[in-house]
């Protein structure tokens, strides 16, 4: 495999306990090998008015061939109505921890 068969897919949530029980579900079923849970602060665009409010951000570490899979998963388990879905290639990375995110993820 080459670092071109892994991306990062990206989602936020309002709540710090709907993200890590998402991370978990995510890591569980084996769409990702890795899931990092971190506060961040959004400003967006939103029923005509700038927003402008804490949220927390979920990074899956996964391999791109399971990128489909992953994002209809997110949306399913997802309370809002339209979540951020974003999956951006691995564009360089170490060969040891992309051996690992294969290992994890090919179970």
């Amino acid at each position: 495999m080459t670092n071109r068969d892994f991306i990062v897919v990206t989602t936020t949530h309002e709540a710090e306990d709907k993200a890590r029980e998402l991370a978990t579900a995510v890591v569980r079923e084996r769409l990702a090998a890795c899931a990092q849970v971190y506060r961040i602060q959004s400003v967006y665009w939103w029923e005509g008015e700038v927003q402008d409010s804490a949220e927390w951000r979920v990074d899956f570490k996964t391999r791109a061939d399971l990128g489909d899979r992953l994002a209809a998963f997110i949306g399913a388990q997802h309370e809002y109505g339209t979540p951020e879905i974003i999956g951006v290639p691995v564009v360089t990375g170490s060969a040891a921890y992309l051996d690992w995110v294969n290992a994890e993820t090919a179970r």
